[in-house]
């Protein structure tokens, strides 16, 4: 670790656009309130930018950045804007209750883009670049350009975009790698470049927004900080477009560890990143790959007999850091049917969980249920179930008891009572399997037009008494939903997971129908 007194100009800002970018991933949308809450939590943890959303996307993206707006604490609050008048005008108005906002608005750069995508000519948006940053700067005084696909952008024009774009008042400048293309040596020859060549560069601060189609987002976003870019952007596990982000906490922690040769530093709290990434994944319902860096499941596992031997007489033989540095604290507690509430709690807490009334009274009470189910409860069901009960809180339609005939001779049926708004509803169902059965019966109780693009079960731990996660995609009017179930018995799990994801299609539906209403009502007033 270097020893030097960290100075203001090595500080790396991180701009946190889990909630925009992140949020575009297939699958990945977030409910109102679940956007409020991972907002706090990133403003708590030390974010210095949260891009909320994209306003004019839709009035649920709208209301969710006006209402983090007025929430936030310490952050600023960003949102995004394309090139036109309406997009910045609504962004600004999204923003507007924060203490402390930013617009940030972009345009396509690139030969290809411009000609296919935009239809216009470099001299075009020369132009419009010029007008998209004078009309954000009106608004606010923290206005921040993009040049899309500016890693395949000419140098000569896009050396001239960036000196417009900041003589016309901006103050951030990203050079996004928006289809993940470059690598490290280029992307910093890019930054240096832009910083060599732009004569008013020094006016401005420069920003990486890296895509990792080639697994190189983390590399190329710290190869633009050498270069001199002062601000990172990034998402909560890597989450968004494609193959994701440049991820959060391996961008901090890279940055902790390897101080010696990258000495500049963040005003992320590390401890919390655990946290986050937890609260992500189930509002997702998007799960952390297990060999995940810094968050995932076997990040700080030992299995393998050397390895364990290493640990036991020193744990830096196998570990570049410290479990607890990142919210991941060790811990003999076992838990099980005669744990109390207290042990419960301090185990979630382990866990990177803060749950309160009502959530976690049912999250005790189906953790003492599956203790009398199993003999022993691990770490990763104790997750499990959580995650499920953060995603299902608000959920309309609820499973209440299921019961399966299976076998050989089929066919094979299910007797399906479900809690709808508060009522039950029984319905029995045969299918051409027990899952097929399942399914039909939720069908009859909730008819919908949705299709299944997903269907996949593993085992959260090892044992025949293991837990049993299913995911299920379901489509519908173009856009796709993933959600998850738990449960020892298998059927079970995956009539929660069916569940989760048409509860998550008729709150998008239901949004959608209000949207109408209002839109209508104004035509008629």
């Amino acid at each position: 670790m270097a020893s030097k007194t960290p100075s203001d100009k090595d500080r790396v800002v991180i701009f946190d656009t889990t909630l925009r970018d992140g949020e575009q991933c297939p699958g990945a949308t977030m409910t109102h309130e679940e956007k409020l809450e991972v907002a706090e939590l990133l403003d708590d943890m030390g974010v210095d930018i949260i891009e909320a959303g994209f306003p004019i996307a839709s009035e649920g993206d709208f209301a969710a950045v006006h209402e983090i707006a007025k929430r936030s604490k310490n952050a600023v609050i960003c949102g995004l804007s394309r090139a036109g008048a309406k997009d910045i005008d609504r962004c600004a108005e999204a923003i507007r209750p924060a203490k402390r906002n930013r617009i940030h608005t972009f345009i396509s750069t690139s030969p290809v883009h411009m000609k296919y995508k935009l239809q216009k000519e470099p001299h075009e948006v020369y132009e419009m670049v010029i007008g998209q940053v004078a009309r954000a700067r009106k608004h606010t005084d923290d206005v921040e350009w993009s040049a899309e696909d500016g890693t395949r952008t000419e140098h000569d024009f896009l050396c001239r975009c960036v000196e417009a774009a900041i003589n016309a008042g901006a103050t951030t400048i990203n050079i996004p790698d928006t289809v993940g293309y470059t690598v490290p040596e280029e992307y910093f020859a890019l930054i240096d470049m832009l910083r060599t060549r732009v004569p008013n560069s020094d006016k401005a601060r420069f920003s990486t927004h890296c895509h990792n189609d080639l697994g190189l987002a983390v590399a190329n976003s710290l190869a633009g900080v050498k270069a001199g870019a002062r601000q990172i952007e990034c998402t909560i596990n890597g989450i968004g477009e494609r193959a994701g982000n440049a991820a959060l906490e391996e961008i901090v922690m890279a940055l902790k560890v390897r101080n010696d040769v990258l000495p500049y530093w963040t005003g992320i709290e590390a401890t919390m990143l655990t946290r986050a990434s937890k609260l992500v994944s189930a509002a997702t319902s998007f799960p952390v790959q297990y060999n995940k860096a810094i968050v995932g499941r076997n990040a700080f596992a030992h299995e393998s007999g050397i390895h364990q031997d290493g640990m036991l007489k020193n744990a830096q033989t196998y570990e570049i850091m410290t479990p607890e540095s990142v919210g991941v604290k060790q811990t003999s507690l076992v838990m099980g049917k005669h744990s109390g509430r207290h042990a419960f709690v301090h185990k979630l807490e382990e866990l990177g969980y803060q749950l309160a009334g009502n959530q976690l009274e049912d999250a005790f009470v189906r953790f003492k249920a599956l203790a009398d189910r199993k003999k022993q409860i691990y770490d990763e069901d104790i997750e499990a179930l959580v995650d499920e009960e953060i995603a299902t809180a608000h959920d309309r339609v609820k499973i209440v008891s299921l019961t399966v005939i299976a076998g050989t001779m089929g066919p094979q049926t299910a007797t399906l009572t479900l809690d709808i708004d508060g009522k039950h509803v029984t319905t029995q169902s045969t299918g051409n399997g027990p899952v097929d059965a399942i399914f039909n019966a939720i069908h009859a109780l909730v008819p919908h037009e949705a299709v299944l693009e997903l269907y996949q079960v593993h085992a959260v731990t090892e044992g025949t008494d293991a837990q049993a996660e299913v995911s299920v995609r379901l489509s519908e009017s173009g856009r796709s939903v993933t959600a998850r179930g738990a449960d020892p018995d298998t059927l079970v799990a995956s009539a929660k997971a069916y569940l989760g994801a048409l509860n998550k299609l008729m709150s998008r539906r239901n949004k959608a129908s209000a949207a109408e209403r209002r839109i209508h009502s104004q035509d008629v007033g």
